[in-house]
């Protein structure tokens, strides 16, 4: 019970609570109505940090979620014209973090890291269709069990500013391993071959728990 009021956060997160904590106490210094207001933004960024422990299902017939949030789409698409993979057809899915989504992601399947690419770029709404393509990303291309690849993108959103990643090339993951993060408001791309999706748009995902596809 203690662990589900008071999740242990993420490295990242440390620096910032400090922060919101000193700013609590000049805002009190100054007035209590803004220490509490200080007080509220330090609590969400205790939670916005949170990086809980997840039951992972631990079955290579299933993809699960690589974050928590919201299914923005499931479609058939061209793969990653940044990983060389335009000519080739996918089906995609993509996740919606918003600012009270727990932003820890983890890997859809167990695999060795083939590639890891970083793009730099814009920040529009993680949720437009754009920034796919456009906002600063992270490409993870996975090979799985079987030898499908795998691709999982890191998008930042419009709050966002910085994606960590906390992964290497040719490290061998298991399914649901943590493999990095993403600060305040963002999205995950997945693309997947010889799977089947089982979500729907709108549905909300539980990183490391929702199956999102099965072979």
């Amino acid at each position: 019970m203690f662990s589900k009021i008071f999740p242990k956060i993420h490295a990242e997160g440390y620096k910032f609570l400090i922060i919101a904590v000193i700013i609590t106490i000049i805002l009190y210094s100054l007035s209590g109505f803004l220490g509490l207001i200080g007080l509220v933004l330090t609590i969400w960024v205790y939670y916005f940090f949170r990086d809980p422990d997840r039951v992972i299902i631990e079955d290579d017939n299933y993809l699960v979620s690589p974050a928590d949030g919201e299914i923005l789409k499931v479609e058939e698409v061209d793969g990653p014209k940044e990983l060389g993979l335009e000519n080739k057809k996918f089906n995609k899915i993509s996740v919606f973090m918003n600012v009270f989504d727990c932003h820890v992601n983890r890997t859809p399947c167990a695999g060795k890291i083939e590639e890891i690419l970083y793009k730099p770029g814009k920040f529009f709404n993680a949720s437009l269709d754009k920034a796919s393509e456009d906002n600063e990303r992270n490409y993870f291309k996975i090979k799985d069990i079987d030898g499908n690849d795998i691709i999982l993108v890191q998008i930042a959103g419009l709050v966002a500013r910085r994606i960590i990643c906390e992964s290497n090339k040719d490290q061998e993951l298991k399914q649901g391993d943590r493999i990095g993060m993403i600060r305040f408001g963002s999205r995950a791309d997945i693309y997947y071959e010889n799977y089947q999706p089982l979500v729907k748009v709108g549905q909300k995902a539980i990183s490391g728990e929702t199956l999102l596809a099965k072979k």
